[in-house]
């Protein structure tokens, strides 16, 4: 299948993506169709972006590069941050957005169809439910959740309300990598057994020991702290290094593993796991971060194991000679895939050729635009928030072995662990008062 067909073969896989390789999806109870719609066809979708961090500002300007979306309101509780994008929006548009402070101003409005959630991990939740809630479309940044329990309760809540939601891991909608995908799925690689999934990452760097302080001008630290526990302001637990401590985030098991372990569980369309074993800790940086620098997780699936590794600030690159990536071992070749790129490699012998291919094109775009599609055709996108949860769940299993210090043997059914009081307890994060996590 060469040129023009093969490209349009691999867009429409792109498209019926959404009912592959997604673990616990029941076909017969989940509908392709959603019948509750926003706008029609010719309506322009007005949007807000909730997080304007610097994914958040990124995505934004993603979605403005469409000439039916307009940008009408931004909201962070950072008021410097907010100013800077709704600046962008000006500049891009000639109009400047509304600026919000609290976000549940911007689901009250009665003008706005969608959401772009960006916040840090512990506020993806709330206001992804009561926007689904409130008949607002989302599309909320990966990892879905800080915990498995936040997001059942966003699924349900997407359900319930019929709305489209859409997670935040472009990587799904590249026609690229759905060639790789494809070229796993039909057998050429032979039996694979052994799927690598790794993040050497050498850009990302430690906060280092920084101590409290003040809380900076404009921001609404307690508003920025949320359901999760209250603590003094510390620069090196704000912004960008949110993602190293437990309270927000799951540092980069579920920072970069959900985008790498996307794409594995998608090639391999893979069930939940069985059982999950992982080791790790703080064994690089010398500061106040709480999540591994260096951690290593192995997954039990019925056919096969898969694992996953991490490094921060890692010297030189990680396996195969890049700073991350995929590999899927089979008996006749073995094809490793990261994020612009493919290649297969046959064994001695093997009738298979060798190939590579790159890419530049601009996934995000092509998946901003696939969920602005589905708004209007109300199809469940590539990255439906049922495709969402399971990788983000298969993720957070890593931290759970982690953290009880124990393997877990997963009922990926009832989404519980077998036998292990510690690891159950850690599916739902307590909120702090006066918030409350709403079944959906």
């Amino acid at each position: 299948m060469q040129g023009v067909h093969r490209r349009e073969f691999m867009l429409s896989m792109l498209g019926a993506a959404a009912l592959g390789a997604q673990g616990q999806r029941s076909e017969a109870s989940t509908p392709r169709i959603l019948k509750t719609s926003t706008v029609g066809a010719n309506d322009r979708i007005r949007f807000a972006a909730i997080g304007t961090g610097g994914m958040g500002k990124g995505d934004m300007m993603t979605f403005l590069k469409f000439e039916d979306v307009d940008c009408v309101a931004v909201c962070d509780v950072d008021s410097g941050r907010m100013a800077e994008a709704a600046k962008m929006v000006e500049d891009a548009r000639g109009q400047r957005p509304d600026e919000v402070k609290d976000f549940r101003r911007i689901i009250d409005r009665k003008d706005i169809d969608a959401v772009m959630v960006a916040t840090p991990d512990h506020w993806h939740a709330l206001p992804t439910i009561y926007a689904c809630q409130a008949g607002k479309d989302v599309y909320c940044e990966k990892p879905l959740a800080t915990s498995i329990g936040e997001g059942r309760a966003m699924l349900n809540a997407a359900r319930h309300n019929n709305r489209i939601v859409q997670m935040g891991t472009q990587w799904r909608s590249s026609p690229t990598l759905a060639e790789a995908a494809a070229y796993v799925q039909s057998g050429k690689l032979g039996k694979i057994r052994q799927v690598r999934c790794f993040a050497f990452l050498t850009w990302i760097k430690s906060p280092g020991k920084t101590e409290d302080g003040a809380v900076p001008e404009g921001v609404d630290f307690d508003f920025w702290l949320g359901p999760a526990k209250k603590r003094p302001f510390n620069s090196g637990r704000f912004h960008f290094n949110f993602r190293w401590y437990w309270d927000y985030a799951g540092g980069l098991m579920t920072d970069w593993g959900v985008h790498l372990l996307n794409l594995a569980l998608w090639a391999m369309k893979a069930p939940s796991p069985l059982r999950v074993d992982s080791v790790g800790g703080k064994y690089v940086w010398d500061d106040l971060t709480e999540t591994p620098d260096t951690q290593t997780a192995v997954y039990q699936f019925p056919e096969f194991n898969l694992s996953w590794e991490h490094q921060a600030t890692a010297s030189g690159f990680g396996p195969e000679g890049r700073e991350h990536g995929v590999v899927f071992y089979g008996t006749e070749a073995k094809l490793t895939l990261w994020g612009n790129g493919w290649k297969v490699e046959p064994k001695e012998g093997s009738s298979l050729e060798a190939e590579e291919h790159t890419t530049d094109e601009d996934s995000r775009a092509i998946h901003v635009r696939n969920f602005l599609d589905c708004m209007r055709s109300r199809e469940l996108p590539v990255e439906d928030v049922e495709v969402g949860h399971f990788v983000s769940t298969v993720a957070h299993l890593g931290n759970l072995a982690l953290l009880s210090g124990e393997s877990i043997e997963w009922d990926g059914k009832n989404e519980r662990v077998r036998g292990n009081a510690t690891a159950n307890h850690l599916i739902t994060y307590p909120y702090r008062a006066p918030w409350r996590l709403p079944k959906g």
